[in-house]
């Protein structure tokens, strides 16, 4: 059975499986394709390649490939990807967007299309001046607040990975984002792989080409702008304050913060603006060495290297112990271990990996869930803010066992399910440093258990997952939010005041670069369909 359309319009559509030593051999495509489509080899004139993914569950590695057809023609050339954006009409309505991140970026460029007049608000910095502020963290464990690996330009994702793959799909046009990335100059293999993934040594340069091309059509971007109050009358927003006094008007706002702007959450609690506790999950850091994930991940003996056609190895791991899940997050192959800190008496980590994953370590986040009755019981004093008091107690414990800096505690997994110290730890790919201490007895009780339970899981599922070689570093903090900004599912705006949007992760709607920016465009289109349809 083909994927041929009977519409001869249809481009024609074929997925076949080679074996790994042939899926870059075009004569063995073309055969292939051929016998899928039960026609001669030389009536397959042109290939054009729309989905790769490798398929390692067995001992023999395949890849599956989905190709174009071109049968006795060339395929017509491919449309070119490229920035246009119509100027802002003069009489433009304006949105303010709070938040630079993939779903305020997202948010403006179809604001753009939509013929209305984008201003973000930035608290952190651009790209390239934000890419010198993370040295005093990596190298002095001194936190610059408002320019970090989590604020500034593109957000919380433009250093830490820029890992595409959702299962959003449902949300919107995620081609469309992918496509848009393609024209600001990320690579076109993210339009093919099953699993794509920019780098972190390429994402700065696509954001900066996107923010171009919002100020290239009039919109604005204000950096060093952080948003300390919400103007409100009568229920309805007519704009936002910065701290450095300006205010900027608009009867709409896009609320895009990100999950880490807590002084956001605490504004609205201070205004009471509705909240919502969320759940979110909290854990540690995981790191092996790459070639071990590899030879399990790959069936091979440790120490062979593995073939050039295949990446570093990744995995996925999840189960639910006690109605709480445990699971791997945000897996990093190749990757290193960075400090998230945004304030300076905590320590979090986070993981990200360049383009080429070639480091040799890889990592993961293995966390915890976390229910709103969880922190509700535990810091009840907080409130609605409960579960970001938690967040904050678990960073501060970090700092303190840590021992100075952004250095963080670490502890040998194989320690860590016996309940013993750790005399020395493996190398590490976190720059700043860890030192040993009982992660174990640091976290919750409650939290340690079902990490246990689920870690022996694993380690049958993956055998040599447990092992003296793999560091667990505290804390992977920054998950998700623990809040909601609630909003009516219809028109997208918050239910008591007229004209805020939530959006994004901050907002508690989206989980990842590519489910952000479909809920960036998401509101977007409900400004425009709620400014003409009031």
């Amino acid at each position: 059975m083909t994927n041929a359309s009977s519409d001869s319009t249809a481009p024609t559509l074929i997925d076949i499986i080679l074996p790994l030593e042939q899926s870059e051999d075009t004569s063995a495509q073309k055969t292939a394709v051929a016998a899928k489509l039960g026609c001669e080899v030389q009536q397959v004139v042109d290939l054009r390649l729309r989905k790769h993914s490798i398929d390692a569950r067995q001992r023999t590695i395949k890849v599956q490939l989905r190709f174009e057809v071109g049968l006795g023609k060339l395929l017509p050339p491919e449309p070119e990807l490229a920035p246009h954006y119509q100027p802002v009409p003069a009489n433009a309505s304006k949105v303010i967007i709070v938040g630079c991140g993939p779903a305020g970026l997202f948010a403006a460029l179809r604001c753009l299309e939509l013929g209305l007049y984008p201003i973000i608000l930035e608290r952190g910095k651009d790209a390239s001046t934000r890419r010198f502020d993370l040295g005093p963290i990596l190298k002095e464990g001194r936190v610059i607040e408002d320019s970090n690996y989590c604020f500034g330009e593109g957000g919380a994702g433009t250093f830490s990975d820029g890992k595409l793959y959702t299962r959003a799909t449902k949300r919107g046009p995620v081609r469309t984002i992918y496509e848009t990335l393609v024209a600001h100059g990320a690579p076109e293999r993210i339009l093919i792989d099953a699993h794509p993934h920019i780098g972190s040594n390429l994402l700065p340069k696509v954001v900066m080409a996107m923010r171009e091309s919002i100020r290239n059509a009039g919109g604005e971007v204000h950096f060093g702008a952080k948003v300390d109050s919400f103007l409100i009358h009568k229920q309805s927003i007519v704009g936002v304050r910065t701290t450095d006094g300006r205010e900027f008007l608009s009867q709409q706002v896009i609320l895009a913060s990100g999950h880490s702007a807590r002084d956001i959450y605490a504004q609205l609690y201070a205004q009471n603006i509705r909240l919502e506790q969320k759940p979110f999950a909290v854990g540690v850091r995981i790191e092996h060495p790459q070639a071990l994930i590899d030879s399990l991940q790959y069936h091979t003996a440790r120490g062979k290297a593995r073939p050039d056609l295949l990446p570093a190895a990744s995995y996925r791991l999840a189960t639910k112990i006690d109605n709480r899940g445990v699971h791997s997050f945000c897996m990093c192959p190749g990757g290193f271990i960075v400090p998230a800190a945004t304030e300076n008496d905590e320590v979090v980590v986070n993981g990200m990996s360049l383009a080429r994953r070639d480091s040799p370590f890889a990592n993961s986040g293995m966390v915890v869930t976390v229910e709103p009755e969880d922190t509700a019981a535990q810091r009840p004093e907080h409130g609605v803010l409960a579960g970001i008091a938690f967040q904050k107690s678990l960073e501060q414990a970090a700092k303190q066992f840590g021992g100075g800096g952004q250095i963080a505690p670490g502890q040998r997994v194989t320690d860590f399910l016996k309940g013993a110290n750790s005399t020395n730890l493996p190398e590490t790919s976190y720059f700043p440093g860890i030192t040993p201490a009982r992660i174990d007895q640091i976290l919750p009780e409650w939290i340690t258990l079902r990490m246990r339970r689920g870690l022996d899981i694993f380690g049958k599922q993956m055998r040599g997952y447990i092992t003296d070689e793999c560091n667990l570093i505290g804390f992977e903090t920054r998950t998700s939010s623990p809040v909601r900004i609630p909003r009516d599912a219809a028109s997208l705006q918050h239910p008591e005041v007229t004209g805020l949007y939530p959006c994004g992760e901050g907002a508690g709607f989206a989980g990842g670069i590519v489910s952000a920016a479909l809920d960036g465009i998401r509101c977007a289109e409900a400004v425009a369909t709620n400014i003409t349809t009031p």
